[in-house]
């Protein structure tokens, strides 16, 4: 049996939001502004969780390093700014598991390695803001993800202990945070991790599941 929770935080993209169209996106709109080939968006698709050096990697193959890649950064996070909601959407299936949370007065949450800024814009325009009871963003506390600080200072915020809390992600940063933190870890495997789903039995999450409504049972079983 699982131990019901007193609190939930989750990853955002990938997790409770399917923001790769947008991100995505982005890059697509890069290339072509520059005539070149656009990338294909599934590989893309691979790389929204990976934040705007992920996806500047796998659609210019550029890093940090590059004499020019805070131009690209600074144009990207620009330009995907102004479309941040254009195409994203809730993933099928969170909303009645948001619901039941709410029902049964299980406070949830938000904490993500995007900026906070752009998080708030996100979760404003798809009206998740309401409900949610902390959002802790990349740039929030003085470290991001994979480290547990986030973690800790959204459970702070909530004032509930991390270990009667889950943390749900599609990342292996997230499960680490998670863990770090004393909190139970799910992987999220429908998300952005899906094209290395084998890995995923190696980040040692407390539970994987592959589908929003599967998430929402082990829920609803552990509410029981």
């Amino acid at each position: 049996m699982i131990q019901a929770p007193k609190a939930i935080l989750f990853d955002l993209d990938g997790t409770l939001v399917d923001t790769a169209p947008d991100l995505a996106g982005t890059i697509i709109d890069m290339q072509i502004a520059r005539s070149l080939p656009t990338s294909p968006f599934q590989l893309l698709r691979s790389f929204a969780s990976a934040g705007a050096q992920g996806l500047l990697n796998a659609g210019f193959d550029i890093t940090p390093e590059a004499k020019n890649y805070e131009e690209l950064r600074h144009e990207f996070l620009e330009r995907y700014e102004n479309r941040i909601a254009g195409e994203s959407s809730i993933f099928k299936g969170i909303t009645p598991l948001l619901n039941d949370l709410q029902n049964n007065n299980i406070v949830w949450g938000i904490v993500t390695n995007k900026s906070e800024r752009l998080a708030q814009k996100l979760i404003n325009a798809l009206e998740l803001d309401t409900h949610c009871a902390v959002l802790v963003g990349g740039d929030s506390t003085s470290h991001s993800k994979p480290h547990p600080k986030p973690c800790l200072f959204a459970c702070e915020k909530l004032n509930i202990d991390p270990a009667t809390s889950w943390f749900i992600g599609d990342d292996i940063r997230d499960i680490q945070a998670g863990k770090a933190a004393n909190m139970y870890t799910i992987a999220a495997a429908y998300g952005y991790c899906n094209y290395k789903v084998n890995s995923i039995q190696t980040w040692q999450a407390d539970l994987i599941v592959h589908s929003p409504k599967q998430l929402h049972q082990k829920v609803v079983a552990a509410l029981k």
